[in-house]
């Protein structure tokens, strides 16, 4: 199947990728990982699973301007006062969901967490995976999900297109991203 003609779809687990960008000492530029999925992955959607918190309704505007489909789960607090959002069931739920019901040819996960190995591996033996985003390094990214052997592409490999910062403005079409 021609890659262009694929209806691809990212799955994007939210507090993981803000973690592992965190992690990692840089941030994400949204707008261009969006061009990016869609450009590499040929993603038409691209959801993203993440805590409901009111002062965030600035990020989840810019987000939905970058062109990603937000999922939102109710948060609580722990005693500390932490917020806890856990979308992973959510983020299950919608993929099988939308694999029953024939929705995208391949799908692309975004996470470093064990926690999906099950189902990621039912989708690359279905040959339903495209690729696993990992926003950790190789070696805190899930040892779970590394056993399944599908492809996994670390964000970080890629952190000189993906980089939000100013020293990272280029000439347009440099990288191929728009």
């Amino acid at each position: 199947m021609e890659n262009r003609k694929q209806n691809n779809i990212a799955y994007i687990d939210g507090a993981n990728l803000h973690k592992g960008m965190g992690d990692l000492g840089w941030s994400l530029n949204y707008k261009r990982f969006r061009v990016w999925l869609t450009e590499k992955y040929n993603i038409k959607e691209a959801y993203i699973f993440i805590g409901l918190i009111p002062k965030y309704k600035d990020l989840y505007s810019y987000l939905q301007e970058c062109g990603y489909i937000l999922i939102f789960k109710e948060v609580t607090y722990d005693i500390e006062g932490k917020a806890k959002g856990n979308c992973d069931a959510d983020l299950v739920l919608k993929i099988m969901q939308d694999f029953y019901e024939n929705k995208f040819d391949q799908a692309s996960i975004i996470t470093s967490d064990g926690d999906y190995a099950s189902l990621i591996k039912m989708l690359f033996e279905k040959e339903k995976l495209r690729v696993i985003l990992s926003p950790s390094i190789e070696k805190k990214c899930s040892i779970l999900l590394k056993r399944i052997g599908a492809p996994i592409t670390y964000i970080n490999s890629v952190r000189n297109i993906l980089e939000k910062n100013d020293k990272n403005k280029k000439a347009p079409d440099k990288d191929k991203t728009l």
